[in-house]
């Protein structure tokens, strides 16, 4: 009875695709009213789905941009030199084709929506008693969505994004930016490139780095590699360099089974797979780096068929070993030029 009712929703609602995952979600929200479960599980459970959905609605007709997500304090005066940093560095962004994504809110927020033009920005908000959650270009604009939590807002600052640059801020920008670094460092997201953004002069990630390298580093509770999952500047040109030129050729990644993909914009030589096998052999768990077409379920999904591939059996704590490997991925001499 539950799976006719449920197919009987679905064609209903007129629904083509992805039938399995919808049919998923109506049993899960089923299922709950058999559990018993308390109202305000139910409240939450309910308001993350309704954030989540209009959040995928903002995003959906930019599916095929570029995005870079701007952290940093809301509390950054405009006449602080943080805040010229972070409208430079987006308005260099915006220029070179990306969208902006930030947290709609005042300071750096406004400042990075300022640099990239409200045409080229996007704005993921948090209501907050004490604070505004709306400022600058995007203010009253349909290109913000407004979030009651935290976790559903730091879920769509992440997924929709590319890259990101995290300016000084306090608890919320050190909570973003740690969290990022835990799920790349975990494989819980896609490796893209993060730079920790600051002024010259100014210490402030020069600082964190320090504690990273005395407290984490040494005391073997962070690997050495990981500090390849961050880049520290205090130079836009490099910022943006670094946002860039992560997506020279190195494409993206996906899981088939143990075996990792990794795709590309241009196929290495013979000489230049036999030089990253040479290289980079220690990150496979077993077998070797080869050359490879779509996977049969990258086919049955027809993800990305045209993209050369480059597939291997993965040790997924390697992460910030990748790192190096997508880096010389990009400067292979077959790599194209950036676009």
């Amino acid at each position: 009875m539950q799976r006719d009712l449920i197919q009987q929703l679905l064609d209903d609602a007129g629904a083509t695709r992805n039938r399995d995952v919808l049919a998923d979600i109506y049993r899960t929200a089923y299922e709950l009213t058999t559990d018993d479960a308390d109202r305000l599980d139910l409240k939450i459970a309910r308001d993350a789905l309704k954030e989540m959905r209009t959040a995928y609605k903002l995003f959906a007709p930019y599916e095929g941009i570029r995005k870079v997500t701007v952290f940093g304090s809301a509390r950054t005066l405009a006449t602080d030199p943080l805040y010229a940093q972070a409208r430079s560095l987006a308005n260099r962004l915006a220029d070179a084709g990306w969208m902006v994504v930030t947290g709609a809110g005042p300071g750096i927020m406004a400042a990075a929506t300022e640099g990239a033009g409200a045409d080229r920005s996007l704005g993921v908000t948090i209501q907050l008693p004490f604070e505004e959650t709306t400022a600058g270009p995007l203010t009253g604009s349909d290109r913000v969505v407004s979030m009651k939590y935290f976790f559903t807002r730091k879920l769509m600052l992440v997924k929709e994004s590319s890259g990101f640059v995290s300016l000084p801020g306090g608890f919320g920008t050190l909570d973003e930016t740690l969290e990022l670094l835990t799920l790349v460092q975990t494989g819980k997201a896609t490796p893209s490139p993060l730079v920790l953004l600051d002024v010259p002069g100014q210490t402030y990630w020069k600082a964190w780095e320090a504690f990273v390298h005395d407290e984490l580093i040494d005391a073997g509770l962070v690997s050495p590699r990981d500090v390849n999952l961050y880049t520290i500047t205090d130079d836009v040109d490099v910022a943006v360099a670094a946002v860039r030129g992560f997506w020279r050729n190195y494409q993206g990644i996906r899981w088939v089974g143990e075996r990792l993909v990794v795709r590309l914009r241009a196929w290495p030589t013979d000489e230049e797979l036999a030089e990253l096998e040479s290289e980079f052999g220690d990150l496979c768990k077993s077998g070797t780096i080869e050359r490879t077409g779509p996977l049969p379920p990258e086919v049955a999904d027809n993800d990305a068929l045209d993209l050369p591939r480059l597939v291997l059996v993965f040790d997924p704590r390697q992460g910030g070993r990748f790192r190096e490997m997508i880096a010389a991925l990009n400067n292979l001499g077959s790599a194209p030029p950036l676009d």
